[in-house]
């Protein structure tokens, strides 16, 4: 019985002691837990890492002329279409299908050998006339010298003055048909009315054609090239702005032909080719809501066509100070534009602008900027609004002078000029 009380004592301290040391043990454990948290905070905060470094630059300052360009098509000066002012089977054609030809060049020979009998009989009958008229006036003469004898009646001298006149009106007649006949053979050789290019052949020789009606055979066209005009429509909000622009002295002028205008071709980017304005119609068209507007360009290299496609700008607002920033320092937040200023305290703030164009790798901002912010130009996406950031300063290199502006907003370009 006692050897059996002292063995249960003796486990219930063995047991007693085992819980002991699982409870050192669980202290120990949550000790050392903690003084890991401790630890891993030291070295977060040891480990934060410093404001990025970003470049920042001031924009730059310039003047702006503002540029509306438009599409349009050139159109000849002068259009002509060459047609038969005489009847008669074509004799020749002169010129070859799409050459340049200068006025009076013949082009066409119609067989003039009925013309020129027509004009041989014609000379024919103003001898005749004139014969005529020298008879009737020697019969006056003598008339005349018998009525101062009174050899012949008053009624006789009046008949032969009837005579003379009535002759002197045959050869004025004789003599007009005779022009008419003239004319007739020498519109047999038809020949180039303007300096141009010519169209191809439209009769070929053998073919009779007819001349001097509103169903003249029409032989071939030819359209002038140097000058050239150059049409487009502009819309009348436009119209009206250069209106306001020219009364202020800033934009296109009342007198067209004082408005300069450049254009380019389809395959060019510049603005190469000068011209200016020659023609404002005198109405907006109703149906469109466009006016019609026309320059005029010299060709001496005969480039241009008639109907050929290119872009044309003009003047489109007063010169205004702009301010200019590549397009690394301009971010997209949904619908709108934007940049990183950083203030005073070197923190980053987001302001909402509105870019213009792209001006030889500048972008012209109209809103949003003041000449003396300092913008983020690169390093945009390391940066947040409100954050603190490392500046580098870094001037932005100015464009060249008088560099053609890319369109980003329809028909509207720019300029910048120092």
């Amino acid at each position: 019985m006692i050897f059996g009380q002292a063995n249960r004592t003796g486990l219930d301290g063995a047991v007693a002691g085992r819980g002991a040391r699982g409870v050192l043990l669980g202290l120990a454990a949550a000790g050392t837990m903690l003084l890991a948290g401790c630890g891993d905070g030291k070295d977060q905060t040891a480990a934060a890492p410093p404001p990025p470094q970003v470049t920042v630059s001031t924009p730059v300052q310039q003047t702006v002329r503002e540029w509306d360009e438009y599409t349009g098509r050139f159109a000849a000066v002068e259009r002509v279409e060459v047609r038969a002012r005489v009847s008669g089977y074509l004799d020749r054609i002169a010129f070859k299908d799409g050459d340049i030809v200068y006025k009076g060049d013949l082009l066409f020979v119609i067989d003039p050998r009925p013309y020129q009998a027509a004009v041989d009989a014609a000379r024919a009958r103003v001898q005749q006339a004139r014969s005529n008229v020298a008879l009737t006036q020697r019969e006056l003469d003598r008339a005349q010298d018998l009525r101062r004898t009174q050899a012949v009646s008053q009624s006789t001298l009046d008949q032969r003055a009837q005579e003379m006149q009535a002759a002197q009106a045959s050869l004025l007649e004789a003599e007009a048909n005779l022009r008419t006949s003239e004319l007739d053979l020498e519109f047999t050789q038809v020949k180039a009315p303007v300096t141009g290019r010519v169209s191809n052949r439209l009769v070929s020789v053998g073919n009779l054609v007819s001349g001097g009606s509103e169903q003249s055979t029409l032989l071939t066209t030819i359209v002038s090239l140097d000058p050239i005009y150059f049409t487009f429509d502009a819309d009348q909000a436009a119209y009206l702005r250069y209106v306001r622009l020219s009364r202020s002295g800033d934009g296109p002028s009342a007198k067209p032909e004082s408005t300069p205008v450049t254009l380019a071709l389809p395959d060019e980017k510049a603005f190469t080719h000068a011209g200016h304005l020659d023609f404002i119609d005198n109405s907006i068209d109703e149906s469109t809501g466009t006016i019609q507007v026309r320059a005029v360009f010299d060709n001496p290299d005969l480039l241009f066509t008639p109907g050929q496609f290119a872009r044309v700008r003009l003047i489109g607002r007063a010169d205004y100070a702009g301010l200019l920033l590549p397009d690394s320092a301009i971010g997209t937040d949904q619908s709108r534009r934007f940049v990183l200023v950083v203030d005073g305290e070197n923190k980053a703030q987001y302001r909402p602008v509105t870019p213009g164009p792209l001006q030889n790798g500048l972008r012209v901002i109209r809103d949003g900027l003041q000449p003396a912010d300092r913008v983020v130009t690169a390093g945009l996406q390391k940066a947040r609004p409100g954050s603190p950031v490392a500046p580098v300063e870094q001037p932005i290199q100015p464009p060249q002078q008088s560099v053609q502006a890319v369109p980003t907003d329809g028909a509207t370009v720019k300029e910048a000029r120092p």
